[in-house]
């Protein structure tokens, strides 16, 4: 079994040793800040309309949680499980063209295993109807839930909360409400308590054909993306760390108006920022001045309450070997009972798996290689505070006790794995800049807060994962083109092209 000694997780986080910012423009029509998928999405669009663009990014690399990085022995990891809904094929050929397009594909064997039920299914509609009246559902009643799912704000006036909505339809069934919450406690950090609209939308999403990714890897679908943004004459810069979005009062007393931004401490003028930092973030760390800026506003920001965090465990398979069997996900879980806050547990026994092989990561020079990543959802409480020798020792349980659990269903893997390695909450912070390491942006009150923004401070747009259904990379590849084309109006409106 390989050495499980922690290590970070993705590429150090180095200052920038070298002027980042050598050659760029005097000043740019949109300031883009962070380059995951709302942040490159959006610079496409304002860029299609003809906007002059820099965008801005404090990793090495693009995608924020939609990357990957290299190791040692060929291995090649996605930081984290990457699944959407077929809803992503449109919006990738609308906004980015059919060659990402061509490249999703269809995971066709998701499991279940736990002390309630163990199965396999395709995850839509026509299947999940077949196990629920297999396991005792009245079929009427499956067909009306499912039928409820399509009028998510009429859910919102009829039920408290998603649990309660499904306990409507399924009374009782605690293993009904595993089947279908904890997938999607896993994909955005869902909570039972949650409105019933957020997990309709996302759920009714995924049960309209199932989960799908993008076949090649994240490193295929950012590089094609970074070559499409710089076609367009987007200014593409990495290793840069925004310090500040700069406003001044557009009159005494007058609402605020971006000028710009200080990054890497450069000054560099701007008409509109597009900022893919974390909400709270852009409005508390980034922005210069509260100033003439609502008070109810800034009470509103500050009360938005983070989602939460995740970790993680990559495990490399050994060159020339493979595994077999496992299909492409797997949930797990030895909790007797479904509850999303067991999930958050820091030991818990609940988490995915997701199998990589060479169908779904397939390599340009032919060579097979398979490996795995396991995910658990987390509180950023309960890491952030641990000195180093206890956070160490934390990550080597954890990847300890995750190499168990995966030898329950693939016996021997420890075996013939030769790389492991954790992430966690303090993970995503330092590469993202998220606060709080938060993998799913913020809860429900978020989305309001976000699109408010620009109301409040004239040329500041935020798009990212905000209230659950802008989570994921659907719901953050459209937000950042509906926050897009509000700065294309925002731009035409107040500064004409000449």
């Amino acid at each position: 079994m390989p050495d499980s000694a922690p290590q970070s997780g993705l590429e150090p986080a180095f200052p920038p040793s070298r002027d980042r910012l050598a050659g760029i423009g005097e000043d740019y029509d949109v300031v883009v800040i962070g380059g995951g998928l709302a942040g490159l999405t959006g610079a496409k669009r304002v860029a299609d309309s003809g906007h002059k663009v820099l965008l801005l990014e404090y990793h090495s690399q693009l995608g924020g949680l939609a990357t990957w990085f290299n190791r040692k022995g060929g291995h090649v990891f996605d930081v984290s499980l990457h699944g959407f809904p077929v809803g992503m094929v449109k919006s990738c050929r609308r906004y980015w063209g059919s060659g990402l397009a061509d490249s999703i594909v269809q995971l066709k064997d998701m499991r279940f295993s736990n002390p309630q039920f163990s199965l396999s299914t395709t995850f839509d509609q026509r299947d999940y109807t077949r196990i629920l009246t297999e396991r005792g559902s009245d079929k009427s009643q499956v067909e009306a839930f499912f039928e409820a799912l399509k009028d998510p704000e009429l859910l919102n006036s009829r039920f408290p909360t998603a649990a309660a909505f499904i306990d409507h339809y399924f009374p009782g069934r605690n293993d009904v409400l595993r089947l279908l919450f904890e997938p999607i406690a896993y994909a955005n950090g869902s909570r039972e308590e949650d409105p019933p609209a957020s997990f309709a939308i996302v759920f009714g999403n995924f049960m309209r054909q199932g989960i799908f990714t993008f076949q090649g890897g994240t490193d295929v679908m950012i590089h094609k993306m970074t070559a499409i943004l710089r076609d367009l004459g987007v200014d593409i810069r990495t290793r840069v760390r925004v310090d500040r979005i700069l406003t001044v009062a557009s009159s005494p007393g007058g609402r605020r108006q971006v000028t710009g931004v200080i990054a890497n401490g450069r000054t560099i003028p701007c008409r509109a920022v597009l900022s893919n930092s974390n909400l709270k973030s852009t409005v508390f760390s980034l922005l210069d001045s509260h100033q003439g800026v609502d008070p109810l506003f800034i009470e509103a920001s500050e009360a938005v309450r983070l989602n939460s965090s995740s970790c993680q465990v990559y495990m490399g398979i050994r060159k020339g070997e493979s595994i077999s069997g496992t299909g492409d996900l797997l949930f797990t879980s030895k909790d007797p009972e479904f509850r999303s806050e067991l999930l958050l547990k820091p030991d818990t026994s609940s988490r995915t798996f997701s199998f990589y092989h060479p169908g779904i990561r397939p390599r340009p020079d032919g060579e097979a290689r398979y490996s795995i990543v396991a995910s658990t959802n987390a509180r950023w409480e309960d890491w952030e505070d641990l000195d180093r020798a206890t956070y160490r020792k934390r990550k080597s349980e954890l990847i300890e006790a995750t190499l168990q659990a995966i030898e329950t269903h693939i016996p021997g893997v420890g075996e013939i794995v030769d790389h492991v390695e954790a992430a966690t909450p303090r993970t995503i912070e330092r590469y993202t800049l998220h606060r709080d390491g938060a993998s799913f942006g913020t809860r429900p009150d978020g989305l309001a807060v976000s699109q408010a923004l620009p109301n409040h401070i004239s040329g500041l747009f935020h798009a990212g994962s905000v209230g659950i259904i802008m989570s994921g990379w659907l719901g953050t590849i459209n937000y950042g083109v509906l926050t897009a084309d509000r700065i294309d109006q925002y731009l035409v409106g107040t500064h004409p092209r000449q």
